[in-house]
Formats: structure tokens, sequence, C-alpha cells
């Protein structure tokens, strides 16, 4: 089943057409439009979300990425409030994701922030786990619920035995401290059969699912749209 869904922004450029975050993302973040723009994006994944648990989907939960500069905000546990007061998404329907680098160049006060967040049940999150140098240290220092190993991991799964016996690792770890393992970037049925002969709680990519519009999405929720390999799929998903 799909148990969640990452909202990813694009920007549809009038003269270059639909833009990736690598693209923009660089410029909001030095300029400081980031964070209106980040909020925008928690505010619209929750509303929508919300309405889809209303129509009977009450298993999801919204996956938004917060940037350094939301993170070190001063209000930015209200502003997280404000957002669930207005949509009416439950706190533990929230996963707020951070990367790996951003966690290790994080100040006393995001880690605050992150833990004063976790007390009000939103759920945190550790993207691209294994790309940085400090992966055990993130699992200290942060109140997290979920970690995402990286795609640079699951490329090479199940023919590399490096690439497999980290992957491996994460997911025993995972299990040992009670914290949910998502595999992301799953592209073909072998890294699949990997996840799931090592029990990986959630699985995300291609493969399952593309990226989808709300309206898509929506199709693909309520039935009006299936995905075979979602259908086939033995543990929960999260398409994201």
């Amino acid at each position: 089943r799909i148990n969640g869904l990452e909202a990813l922004l694009r920007w549809n450029h009038p003269e270059r057409g639909l833009l990736l975050p690598s693209e923009f993302i660089g410029l909001a973040e030095a300029t400081g439009a980031i964070v209106p723009m980040g909020e925008w994006v928690m505010r619209e994944a929750c509303r929508q979300v919300q309405r889809w648990r209303e129509r009977g989907q009450t298993q999801l939960r919204a996956a938004v990425n917060l940037s350094v500069r939301q993170l070190r905000q001063a209000d930015l546990v209200t502003r997280v409030q404000q957002v669930l007061d207005e949509t009416g998404l439950p706190a533990d329907r929230l996963e707020l994701e951070i990367t790996e680098s951003i966690a290790m160049r994080s100040s006393g006060r995001a880690i605050d922030n992150l833990r004063a967040l976790k007390a009000r049940g939103v759920r945190v999150s550790i993207d691209d786990l294994g790309t940085g140098y400090s992966s055990l240290s993130a699992l200290r220092l942060f109140p997290i619920d979920s970690l995402k190993i990286d795609r640079s991991f699951v490329n090479g799964v199940p023919h590399n035995t490096d690439d497999s016996a980290i992957a491996a690792a994460v997911i025993a770890l995972g299990q040992t401290l009670g914290v949910n393992v998502i595999a992301e970037g799953i592209e073909r049925p072998d890294q699949l059969a990997f996840f799931a002969a090592h029990r990986c709680a959630e699985w995300q990519g291609y493969l399952l699912v593309s990226p989808l519009t709300t309206e898509r999405c929506a199709e693909l929720l309520f039935g009006e749209r299936t995905s075979p390999m979602i259908e086939r799929a033995d543990p929960a998903l999260a398409s994201r």
C-alpha cells in the first residue's frame, strides 16, 4: 500500500519550461526565498494529504524537505504548528526530511527545533543517509523516526557486495533502534527483491511509481489508475 507522499517542488518557468530543484534551490537559499517557499510547500502538502485522508486514505503521511534556513528559524516550531492547525493534519502524519549534510551543519537551535517538533508528534527523517561522514553521529544527536538509504547505495544492490552489505547493515541497525528504514531510488526488480527479503519497511522509486501531479496521484490513490508493482508489493510502500 501507499504509506506516504513526498512533496517535491518544480518551477514551471514561462520560457524554460519545467525546472528541477537543482536549478533554482541554490538561489532561493542564497536570497532567503527558500523560507516562504518551503513553508508554502509544507502547507500545500499537508492540506492535500489531509483531504485524501478524509476520503479514506487515513494511513497517508506528508513528507516535506526542510532547508538549512528553515531549520535554524527561531519560530520554526510555531510556524509548523500553524500549518498543522490550518490544514487539520495530525502532527504524526507530517514527516520533516533533512539531509545528512544539513544535519551535520546544524546548530544547537536547529537540534532544539527538531526535538521540540518531535515532542509535538511530528516525525523527523534523515535523507541521503551514507553520503556524508557522520551518519552515526546523526543517529545519536537527532530525534529520528526514519532513515532513508541513499540511492547511491541502492544503485549497486544486489550485485555490488559492498553496497549490499551497507544497505543490509542500515536496515538491521534501524530495526535494532526502532527506526523506520526507507530505501529510495528503487528502479529494478532485483533491487526490490533484495529490500523485501531484508524486511526493509518502506520503498520508494521509479519502479514502483514515477513522480505524479496531484491529479494523477489522486487517480492512483482512489483506484482510477493502477500500478502493478504496488499491487504486488508485500511490505508497506512509501510512494513519494
